[in-house]
């Protein structure tokens, strides 16, 4: 985790809140070491910006990793779904290969 990234990035908020991609980075910046305070940013985008295709992917592999099944596979249903309608074959493909990798995970 790189405090001076982590600054910048919440500096970049404040001065563009409308852009989601610094929120995305900023919870990118949490996701290994404090992955509490990742999906926190990850929930915030859902909310804010539920079109920001890449959240989906790791909001629920982080629900998925914190034992709350159903929260992913919601997400990962309504991911698949968002890609779908943006017509991006590759996302669909992404999100669906891990949400069968998350179902199968489940049937041990």
């Amino acid at each position: 985790m790189n405090n001076n990234r982590i600054q910048l990035l919440l500096q970049f908020i404040e001065e563009q809140p409308e852009d989601p991609f610094n929120v995305y980075a900023l919870a990118m910046e949490y996701r290994d070491e404090q992955p509490d305070q990742a999906l926190l940013y990850l929930k915030q985008l859902l909310a804010e910006h539920p079109t920001y295709l890449a959240t989906y992917y790791h909001a629920a592999s982080l629900l998925a990793e914190q034992g709350d099944r159903s929260g992913a596979e919601e997400i990962y249903e309504r991911g698949i779904e968002l890609a779908k309608a943006q017509k991006n074959e590759k996302a669909v493909q992404e999100l669906s290969r891990a949400y069968r990798t998350f179902q199968d995970d489940d049937d041990y």
